[in-house]
């Protein structure tokens, strides 16, 4: 199956300028496209991996993925899908975000030179940084009418509450970036979210006035989820690609808990599996939504691929623990990140009785209570169950040297750190 057939099956088809001479050109020779990345923070997160799947998709069919970091137009700021003036970050942070932002893009692109379709990075700032104002305005510049640029959708709605000069040149800029690709890297399509399309039609209008190049334009969808609820949003916050922001655990768990409605798109949209298993999928979730095989399969193929087979192992092993309550078999990393955002404490004594153990930890909120937790059973310490209220914090033992883990009930868990 070729690439926009599959892109179709996909869904991943929002908008396309040119279908019948784009899929003419991709059957008949080797395509150089882009996607751009703006360093907005010093990780990207899980939107983003829409687009970067989808340069991967487009090199596994043989074509030449340039991944931008936008280390120019991030001092900038796009205006396209915000209400409201982005806050400037300066040249030191841009520049760092931008290195953090390639780390990542490397992890899905192969930059190997030994292949023919070898992915390439590169960052705008090469050629923005250098630009001299006065020659800008008049060679690009003008190319462009304010009516244009008016008339696109992330001008237009911030009209009413006001945009600066600084964000309304945006545009221009990334219709920069297409042409300078276009020119020195035989460039001929971008790819981007749908609320790029007005950046990316610029663009293609730019190469047409200054080359007699034909250039191409594709849209993603915009990923939401069947309730209405924002993607990559939790209670904790978004979902980054970063370990250190959101553990491989915490991944995992996102994409496990993916809903009924969700789970055929997301698989069609973040992995790599085939088109006959997700059919194959799509009627177990009909037949039998409680295996959940569908989420459970998401979950793994996302992990994998985002942190790596390694990372994806630790994950499933949390999991089956917390599940079957064996936290004895999780090392002290492990019980690190599964236990990473639930209430904890850090303790120098190691006489402490349990009862005031509780207390301190927020698992009761007096001894009575605490007493009562204890001998009606309640009270699990390091996956085993504890009924003498006068058992102390040395007899309990430690896990990963250092922790005690307290459960009350079934799902209240309590870290505790001996100093």
């Amino acid at each position: 199956m070729d690439i926009l057939k599959d892109l179709e099956f996909r869904g991943l088809l929002h908008q396309i300028t040119d279908r019948e001479g784009l899929d003419k050109k991709l059957n008949e020779e080797r395509v150089t496209l882009y996607c751009g990345f703006d360093p907005t923070a010093d990780s990207l997160h899980i939107g983003s991996l829409l687009p970067i799947l989808t340069l991967r998709r487009f090199q596994l069919a043989g074509h030449v993925p340039l991944a931008l970091v936008g280390g120019g137009t991030g001092l900038i700021g796009d205006p396209s899908g915000k209400a409201n003036e982005r806050t400037l970050n300066g040249p030191e942070v841009v520049e760092a975000w931008s290195q953090s932002i390639k780390n990542q893009l490397s992890r899905f692109l192969d930059f190997s030179t030994e292949i023919e379709n070898s992915a390439e990075l590169v960052n705008n700032y090469d050629w923005l940084g250098s630009l001299n104002v006065i020659e800008f305005l008049r060679d690009v510049g003008k190319n462009f009418t304010v009516n244009y640029m008016l008339a696109k959708d992330s001008v237009d709605s911030r009209i009413s509450k006001g945009i600066s000069f600084t964000e309304f040149s945006y545009m221009i800029l990334q219709s920069y970036d297409f042409l300078k690709l276009n020119e020195t890297k035989n460039c001929s399509v971008q790819i981007g979210g749908s609320d790029q399309w007005g950046n990316i039609t610029a663009g293609l209008e730019l190469i047409g006035k200054s080359t007699e190049n034909r250039a191409y334009g594709v849209t993603l969808p915009l990923v939401t989820k069947s309730d209405g609820q924002k993607f990559g949003k939790t209670e904790g916050g978004a979902i980054w690609l970063d370990a250190t922001k959101t553990s491989p655990y915490q991944f995992y768990q996102f994409w496990l808990g993916t809903a009924d409605n969700d789970v055929i798109r997301f698989l069609k949209y973040f992995t790599f599996v085939s088109h006959e298993e997700i059919e194959r999928l799509e009627e177990e979730v009909q037949a039998q939504p409680e295996k959940r095989e569908a989420q459970k399969l998401l979950a793994r193929e996302v992990t994998k691929l985002v942190h790596g087979g390694d990372a994806l192992e630790s994950a499933l092993n949390i999991t089956t623990a917390l599940f079957s309550g064996n936290i004895q078999e999780l090392s002290r990393t492990e019980i690190e990140e599964a236990f990473k955002d639930v209430p904890s404490t850090t303790i120098d004594q190691d006489n402490i009785a349990l009862v005031d153990l509780l207390i301190s930890v927020g698992a009761a909120p007096s001894k009575r209570q605490a007493r009562q937790d204890i001998e009606s059973g309640a009270v699990t310490v390091n996956g085993v169950k504890v009924t003498q209220f006068d058992a102390v914090a040395r007899d309990l033992g430690r896990l990963g040297e250092s922790y005690i883990i307290i459960r009350r009930g079934k799902k209240n868990y309590y870290l505790v750190q001996f100093a």
